[in-house]
């Protein structure tokens, strides 16, 4: 164990750390960027005074269960988690949950596709990541609290709007089916994971069908290339439906494209001027 090293990299990563960025209230003005010790302490589950032993250099060898806790304290990605653990001596474990973590690259790749919807879906399928487009098409997901932008969750469990499942989209049925799969191949993968286990317990307790899918013991999908959706605005709109594997993270990129010409491409050009305009409401 390397406790100096350790401890300067723990308070690197704690003062690049807002109390925004972890949910908590700036409160008074703070004499150090990123969070005190004890809020870290605090996310993680662990005492004030062990964590400040940390940053001193003065503490006995956490356990692997401590350092998970610290990990998702200070929001690490997979790469800083399995450093942390290396530098208390502890070699890392398989990754304790999804990773909801997107590229930077993959964010601003969304962002030059001005005539695709896209979004990128962890593997409990979270919406992690979206174009202005996807907004326009689904919803506007920074309007949203994290646990509406589960696609699962939404689908499953949300309140029909007007008759409509999961925005309309023509395949949702098929979509019940794969994601319950996905699920379940996830929570193998992630035996540990708090989030997930609380999900599909959620979604256990609170729908028939997903329980019928569930008990089916089923993990392969068949992939769906097309579908509709029904837009309040502009109606049906078709599209094209590709996936692409960030396996580094366990993730997706989902891209709708329409035909070429085709009046759901003229819908998407409409869509990508009004934005998440409500244009049925008076002004």
């Amino acid at each position: 164990m390397d406790r100096r090293e350790l401890a300067d990299f723990l308070r690197g990563r704690r003062e690049r750390i807002t109390p925004a960025d972890a949910g908590l209230p700036a409160g008074p003005r703070r004499r150090s960027p990123g969070l005190r010790r004890e809020e870290v302490a605090q996310l993680a589950f662990i005492s004030t005074e062990y964590y400040t032993r940390l940053e001193q250099a003065r503490a006995p060898h956490p356990s692997r269960e401590v350092l998970a806790q610290i990990a998702r304290a200070l929001r690490l990605s997979d790469a800083e988690r399995d450093h942390l653990h290396h530098l208390a001596g502890t070699p890392p474990g398989p990754a304790p949950g999804p990773s909801r973590e997107v590229r930077q690259s993959i964010v601003d790749w969304l962002h030059r596709l001005p005539q695709a919807a896209a979004i990128v879906l962890s593997a409990t399928y979270e919406v992690i990541a979206w174009n202005a487009l996807a907004a326009a098409l689904m919803e506007d997901f920074s309007a949203l609290p994290r646990r509406d932008r589960n696609l699962v969750r939404r689908a499953f469990l949300e309140p029909r709007r007007g008759g409509a499942r999961l925005y309309g989209v023509s395949d949702v049925e098929e979509f019940a089916r794969t994601a319950a799969q996905h699920l379940r191949a996830a929570a193998a993968r992630y035996p540990g994971d708090p989030e997930l286990t609380a999900l599909i317990s959620e979604l256990l307790a609170g729908s028939e069908e997903f329980a019928e899918l569930w008990a089916a013991h089923e993990v392969s999908a068949r992939p769906t290339l097309c579908k509709t959706f029904d837009h309040p605005l502009v109606g049906p709109v078709s599209v094209d439906c590709d996936v692409l594997d960030i396996t580094d993270r366990d993730q997706r990129v989902v891209i709708y494209t329409a035909a070429p010409g085709s009046p759901s491409e003229e819908a998407l050009r409409l869509l990508s001027v009004v934005g998440t305009q409500r244009m049925d409401v008076p002004g």
